[in-house]
């Protein structure tokens, strides 16, 4: 089951996955909780086909198993899907699990893990309850009891609006603001170094409906390139997915096949084109023309 990606601008994204058995990149289920400037708190799920085993003691801990993630997307899909929204927030995970889970997922299905910003809730809840220690910990089952929260334990969409629930909850406890708190937890503030140069179209852009995505070197900066594109009316996405129409690719990346020295985003790009999906791999000089010729 997918529910709809929230949009819009959101303080930060708290985020949970499960996984189907002991390996790390097996994630059956992504859940989302965008918290709001009001602090009101908007939920996604959805279901992911980790095209591995399920182990008895994972689907006996969130209930899902193979014969529920047959229709449902791979991660590959499921993350290009989410990688808008989540590049341009800040994420909170309770613990590292989540991370580290995001990037086996990727590596096992050829993808570069994607450099999000992530804070650690656990951290947050520490500075908050500190008498906590020893005394049940800072995990989010025993944060249910004490802080008296109403979800569904490994349920990734429950346990990502916990995880927001406790950095709201610690926010009112210690009088502090969220980027407040990850700073003086000596965590990342703000965006990460790399932040993909994701854009909306303009309405009236001569290319609106296309879709691009930039890999390898390039002479401009990736956010002039990112503005030239969105200007003419293409969507500016991190990842190459289903609906990319366009990839972009350094002139001096561009000949190179489809092998070990490509980018991940160019190999999906020429597999994707291979299996007739109509998508176009366009060298910086190309680009530039292109987007020259629905200027003028």
């Amino acid at each position: 089951m997918r529910s709809i990606i929230p949009e819009g601008n959101f303080r930060f994204i708290a985020i949970d996955v499960e996984t189907a058995c002991g390996d790390a990149g097996s994630i059956c289920q992504i859940g989302l909780a965008c918290v709001a400037a009001d602090n009101s708190i908007h939920g996604y799920s959805t279901l992911v086909n980790p095209g591995t085993r399920f182990d008895a003691f994972n689907t006996q801990l969130h209930g899902i198993g193979p014969e529920h993630v047959v229709s449902a997307p791979r991660f590959g899909e499921a993350l290009g899907d989410l990688s808008t929204l989540l590049s341009r927030h800040h994420l909170v995970q309770h613990s590292s699990f989540d991370k580290r889970a995001v990037t086996a997922a990727c590596m096992s299905c050829g993808l570069e893990a994607p450099d999000f910003c992530w804070s650690d809730s656990v951290q947050i809840a520490r500075r908050a309850w500190p008498e906590l220690k020893g005394s049940g910990g800072h995990g989010l089952g025993n944060l249910k009891k004490v802080l008296r929260l109403d979800f569904h334990h490994h349920d990734a969409g429950e346990d990502a609006r916990a995880a927001a629930m406790v950095v709201l909850l610690a926010e009112a406890r210690l009088g502090q603001s969220f980027g407040e708190m990850i700073a003086l937890s000596g965590q990342t503030v703000g965006h990460r170094r790399s932040l993909p140069d994701t854009r909306d179209a303009h309405p009236d852009g001569h290319l609106m409906g296309a879709v691009v995505v930039f890999t390898g070197s390039l002479s401009l900066t990736r956010s002039d390139a990112a503005d030239l594109a969105a200007r003419c009316g293409m969507d500016v996405a991190g990842n190459v997915t289903k609906t990319t129409t366009h990839l972009v690719v350094g002139d001096q990346d561009l000949g190179v096949l489809a092998g070990h020295r490509a980018s991940s985003k160019h190999r999906k790009a020429e597999q994707m084109r291979a299996a007739g999906h109509p998508i176009r791999i366009l060298g910086e000089t190309e680009f530039l023309e292109l987007v020259s010729l629905n200027e003028g």
